[in-house]
């Protein structure tokens, strides 16, 4: 994905062990952004019966760390499978040579203990 000149976005979805069921392009954008849509990807993960995601998008620019808006989404794809029982594991960002985790970050743990307080 870090040879792609446009953003695209990929979801993979994975069983109750955590084994890939299919891994779907769910949009693909510009140069400098790509619109997803939650309803959308939720729509999918109950189509596939998944019980978990794994999220991964390229920045054609090279620097894989995310912007407000991709942290923005993560959080509400979090949130959106929290409500529908699907675990979010991670989402990824690849870049030219390196990559940015939200897991590795603790931002998808994060984003769960907002959810946790919210309720």
């Amino acid at each position: 994905m870090r040879d792609l000149k446009k953003e695209v976005f990929k979801v993979i979805f994975l069983n109750s062990q955590n084994q890939v069921i299919d891994i779907v392009t769910a949009h693909e954008g510009t140069v400098t952004m790509s619109n997803v849509y939650v309803r959308e990807i939720i729509n999918l993960a109950n189509k596939f019966g998944a019980a978990a995601m794994i999220f991964a998008h390229n920045h054609p620019s090279g620097e894989p760390k995310p912007s407000s808006e991709d942290e923005g989404i993560t959080e509400e794809l979090v949130f959106a499978g929290r409500i529908m029982n699907i675990k979010v594991l991670d989402h990824v960002i690849i870049g030219e040579e390196k990559y940015f985790s939200f897991a590795d970050e603790g931002l998808i743990k994060c984003y769960n203990t907002s959810f946790d307080m919210k309720k």
